[in-house]
């Protein structure tokens, strides 16, 4: 098994992983985003790196499982948008807003520890995550498209760029550049 790193976590599992070889013993946790499994504007180089963190974890699931080590799990964590304040700003279409609320970070932790305490190899939060990735499987392009703009997910990154881009003009006038 060859493993080639360019980023922390890759360097994190090359670290770790051939001694979980060795013992046929460990796990390997992903944390990711449910925008690694489906985009939307505005937010291109996160939703890049997202993918990129799942496209790392499932190659490395199947090699894990092309070496017949079922020893070594492996959980992949997709939650939707987690109040952390990081996207603060961000809003869906209000009358779709108090289905999909931003979850609690405590939240979020106790779904990925329940889903790694049962090896379960990927967890989705909340469960509509799962039905939106499905959909994107099995139909054309433009219904996503259609779909995405009826939940107002087509555009919920603007209001939180608009706040960022004008906290960093607040910034700079503040700071004379």
């Amino acid at each position: 098994m060859t493993l080639r790193c360019h980023s922390w976590d890759r360097l994190t599992t090359k670290a770790f992983l051939p001694k979980m070889l060795e013992m046929n013993h460990g796990h390997i946790v992903t944390v990711a985003s449910s925008l690694g499994l489906f985009s939307t504007a505005g937010v291109e180089d996160y939703c890049a790196s997202k993918f990129g963190a799942i496209g790392f974890h499932e190659s490395l699931s199947h090699e894990i499982k092309a070496s017949e080590k079922d020893g070594i799990k492996m959980t992949l964590v997709c939650p939707y948008l987690v109040d952390t304040g990081m996207f603060r700003g961000c809003r869906i279409r209000k009358e779709i807003e108090p289905f999909l609320p931003p979850l609690r970070p405590e939240f979020c932790v106790k779904q990925a520890m329940r889903a790694i305490l049962t090896d379960q190899p990927m967890i989705c939060t909340p469960r509509i995550v799962y039905m939106v990735n499905f959909m994107k499987s099995i139909l054309p392009f433009e219904a996503i498209v259609c779909m995405y703009r009826f939940l107002g997910a087509d555009k919920c990154m603007y209001p939180f760029l608009a706040q960022r881009k004008e906290a960093m003009n607040n910034n700079e006038a503040k700071n004379g550049i």
